[in-house]
């Protein structure tokens, strides 16, 4: 089974993508950790040397790679890959497309520092314009992460309760 997880930066597929891969008793694979092994650079880096498209352009390969050689696991994906081109389309037709939702408020409160810092728009935002930015943000990109097979709603839910929510979702 193909199961990927869209959803905001810092919404927590990458988190809950291990505990649901090992839920499931599967792999788990990281498209931002696969972009930047085929690139050799850190995503920051891509962005700032080689701009958003170039990027985008990469991690539309990994998500090919994946499904030409069969990937069986569960994926998550960086948080514009569902909003790019074709991208949520393509990623419903071959799996199980999950989209973690999170407010602003709670994906600020649970993230860290490094996680502010590896991602290339939070960089040296206040925390009051990155809750500005964020609002706006997520409202753009929540038509395409709509697109999901599944939504999980994380705001009120711990990180294993979120997991068991997925799988009884993925097992009906």
């Amino acid at each position: 089974m193909l199961i990927f997880l869209v959803g905001y930066a810092g919404c927590g597929k990458s988190s809950l993508g291990k505990r649901l891969a090992r839920r499931l008793e599967g792999r788990y694979v990281d498209t931002d950790k696969l972009v930047e092994r085929s690139v050799g650079a850190t995503v920051a880096d891509i962005f700032y040397y080689e701009g958003e498209e170039y990027f985008r352009r990469a991690e539309r390969e990994v998500l090919e790679v994946l499904i030409e050689e069969g990937f069986d696991g569960v994926v998550a994906t960086g948080g514009g890959l569902a909003t790019w081109q074709d991208n949520a389309e393509r990623m419903n037709e071959v799996g199980t497309t999950v989209y973690l939702r999170r407010s602003p408020e709670q994906i600020l409160s649970r993230m860290s520092d490094y996680g502010r810092e590896k991602r290339p728009m939070f960089r040296g935002k206040s925390d009051e314009e990155l809750l500005e930015f964020m609002h706006k943000h997520m409202a753009e990109r929540e038509p395409h992460y709509a697109k999901a097979h599944i939504t999980i709603e994380c705001d009120r839910v711990s990180d294993d309760e979120a997991v068991e929510m997925i799988v009884n979702e993925i097992n009906r």
